[in-house]
């Protein structure tokens, strides 16, 4: 049998039966014929377990796949090793995909050779309880935006060419290279999300693989997809939450690939700055700010700790830790 096209992975851990269904209802209505692209369904020690909750019946190259160790990452590095395709689609359980969507992903792969990493343009939120209008200026953090323009790039860091993970398409050669990089080096575990831990850049470090192999990375108006928003999203601890890991995740991965960020400034200096600029903000923004500073405190003990498991000959892999 000839291998797909394309494989979706959709990883899930402990999903909303509801998300979940309407989800694979979304990948069923795809104008993709099935026997161009496989799905991977990644049980994340799920329970009760996926296979339970989810009708695989109606496509041919359907698969559940269980994957004990507990984390977005371990997740994702499960469905690599398993797909056949030669472009990857990964989906969470909470993502409608347009209907021409794995058709529109795959015909970027000869229409745009340069780029690896490219994903959804246009994201539409459908919440079920509307967001309280001063969180407008975050909610891309939610990955409900949608981009001005197509915009693609080879440059690190350039986070507008940088596609969040819901409907993320990855080359599965650079895919697999990434995969190796995360063997080989275990604390980039710590950039994805683990449980109720919300840390995140793990689609960072995929995207900056690919402009490591002289690639490039963007996004696409014409990849659109609706993302499934429960209430407990728009609840201000959530957001707070959500900064922070960000935040936390932001110094590992710049840290762990050798571009740390520079520290804020310290002594009396330092601290009257702070202050300053906390007078300067509004409540929301204040506390927004220190979920931030927050979340950079926890990375940095977070790093202290690796380098002192190192050190001492340990495995140099360690959860966060800190506050």
């Amino acid at each position: 049998m000839n291998p797909p096209a394309l494989s979706v992975i959709l990883c899930t851990h402990n999903p909303r039966r509801d998300f979940l269904s309407r989800t694979l209802s979304a990948l069923q209505g795809q104008t993709l014929p099935v026997s161009a692209w496989e799905l991977l369904v990644v049980d994340n020690a799920s329970q009760p377990p996926v296979a339970d909750l989810a009708d695989l019946r109606w496509h041919p190259a359907a698969r559940v796949l269980l994957e004990s160790e507990l984390g977005l990452t371990p997740a994702r590095l499960r469905g690599i090793a398993e797909a056949r395709g030669e472009l990857l689609v990964f989906v969470d359980d909470d993502n409608l995909l347009a209907p021409d969507y794995l058709e529109c992903a795959l015909a970027q792969v000869e229409r745009h050779p340069r780029i690896a990493v490219w994903g959804c343009g246009s994201y539409t939120p459908e919440w079920e309880q509307p967001p309280p209008p001063e969180f407008a200026p975050y909610l891309s953090y939610l990955a409900v935006h949608t981009a001005p323009r197509d915009y693609w790039s080879d440059r690190a860091y350039d986070y507008a060419a940088m596609p969040a993970g819901a409907g993320l398409c990855v080359r599965t050669a650079v895919a697999r290279h990434y995969a190796a990089n995360v063997r080989n080096d275990p604390r980039r575990k710590l950039l994805g999300r683990t449980g109720a831990q919300l840390n995140g850049c793990e689609d960072f470090d995929l995207g900056l693989t690919a402009i490591d192999l002289g690639y490039a990375t963007g996004m696409f108006r014409e990849l659109a997809l609706t993302h499934l928003m429960p209430r407990h999203r728009v609840e201000e601890d959530y957001l707070l939450r959500l900064i922070e890991g960000h935040a936390r995740s932001t110094v590992l991965l710049m840290t762990l690939r050798g571009n740390p960020p520079p520290p804020p400034p310290a002594g009396l200096l330092g601290r009257l700055r702070e202050f300053r600029l906390k007078r300067s903000l509004q409540p929301i923004e204040r506390r927004i700010h220190e979920a931030r500073r927050k979340g950079e405190r926890q990375a940095k003990v977070t790093l202290t700790h690796l380098d002192l498991r190192q050190n001492c000959g340990t495995a140099p892999f360690a959860p966060n830790v800190g506050s």
